[in-house]
């Protein structure tokens, strides 16, 4: 299978990857700091077989979507082994959900999203594709996160809330109304500091 990203956040993707047996033959990086990551030779030459299994990683939202519409590799998923996911619980391909996350009944993650370290989205979350929730944020129940949004480490949503696709929420906010698409929210209660578009 192919990994793409070669930086800090794809050694994580690719431990989980080995740990849970897969075999990585090449990581593919467009400006590679390393020619090995684990053993496994970085290369910028991109592939044209499609037919390969790929995971991304690389933690910006709208490089991973880019990627997705440009290489229709067959897209896996990457759940470390102690993340809690139940079984109830739907993830997309493409998909990374780290050590110490907790995925509660009837959520719904999206594909190519990111639950990252110890992050917690709880029962009935709707989660759309390309987000990135980040270490230790917190979603409670029933909370709508849109396309792309990125939830800073350690915020906190109460529950009910919608967050708006391509949103930004900042890291150790907490957010107790509904976020408009393409806002960046911080604070705590969080307030806009700007607009997107």
């Amino acid at each position: 299978m192919i990994l793409f990203g070669a930086s800090g956040h794809s050694k994580v993707v690719l431990d989980i990857l080995i740990s849970n047996g897969f075999s990585v033959d090449l990581i593919i990086d467009d400006d590679p700091q390393t020619k090995h990551l684990f053993g496994i030779a970085v290369s910028p030459n991109h592939i044209s077989d499609f037919q390969q299994e790929a995971l991304i990683a690389i933690g910006n939202n709208s490089d991973r979507k880019k990627i997705v519409e440009k290489y229709p590799f067959h897209y896996i998923r990457g759940i470390h082994a102690d993340a809690s996911v139940s079984k109830y619980a739907k993830v997309g391909s493409g998909t990374v959900i780290m050590a110490q996350a907790a995925v509660n009944p009837d959520a719904e993650i999206g594909m190519h999203c990111i639950i990252n370290t110890g992050a917690v989205v709880e029962h009935d979350c709707k989660i759309a594709d390309f987000v990135h929730i980040s270490p230790n944020a917190s979603l409670a129940g029933n909370v709508s996160v849109e396309e792309g949004v990125h939830i800073g480490i350690g915020a906190s949503v109460i529950q009910g809330i919608t967050i708006g696709k391509w949103a930004t929420v900042g890291a150790g906010s907490v957010i107790i109304k509904n976020v408009p698409d393409y806002a960046t929210v911080v604070g705590n209660p969080g307030i806009i500091i700007k607009n997107k578009i």
